[in-house]
């Protein structure tokens, strides 16, 4: 069954060109779809194929992509725990993350339906991504198989101290918060190590 055209990489490198720029240029409560289909030259139906709104076209350029993928595995859970968390903590301390984050949340603060579609469209692919990990540490013996409940749980600790650090704290991260969220962890999980 055809669903239409199939998507440009043209388009979505010029896309994405253009969001750096004018996140750079006027910061994320100036960035709006118009301006960026101008910048890329591409037509705006374009750019809503690939995404419902400017929060939603800004966090996949920005932060990470589409499809978020789970790390190597390490061999261990506490060392996928704390690559993961190293991941998380890089994504979302780059310049352009740290421009459009707070911006982010209080737009989906405000707007129920795009907090909705962000929790199934990104949210849940990365709570796939750590449900890999854990399903890997499973399998391994570590654990007990993880239910969906210990995948949101696992979400929100490695997430929040990461966010609260970078946006709430001023910024800095001390350079052991990853390990230290690894092994809280697994401490949480009941992991064997």
């Amino acid at each position: 069954m055809n669903r239409g055209r199939p998507r440009s990489e043209h388009v979505d490198e010029a896309v994405a060109a253009a969001v750096r720029e004018l996140l750079a240029e006027h910061g994320y409560q100036g960035l709006s779809i118009d301006r960026v289909a101008a910048r890329a030259g591409v037509g705006k139906a374009g750019i809503y194929r690939r995404w419902r709104s400017k929060a939603e076209m800004v966090f996949a350029v920005v932060v990470h992509g589409e499809r978020p993928v789970p790390p190597a595995d390490t061999g261990t859970l506490r060392g996928d725990l704390a690559a993961l968390a190293r991941h998380v903590a890089a994504l979302l301390s780059a310049p352009h993350a740290r421009l459009v984050m707070p911006g982010l949340v209080a737009e989906l603060a405000a707007d129920p339906a795009l907090s909705e579609r962000f929790a199934a469209g990104f949210v849940d692919r990365e709570r796939d991504v750590l449900g890999e990990i854990l399903d890997r540490a499973a399998g391994r013996g570590e654990i007990a198989s993880p239910a969906s409940e210990d995948v949101g749980f696992a979400h929100v600790l490695i997430l929040g101290p990461v966010f609260a650090h970078l946006f709430l704290g001023g910024g800095d991260m001390p350079s052991d918060l990853t390990d230290r969220l690894a092994g809280a962890l697994v401490a949480a999980l009941g992991a064997k190590e």
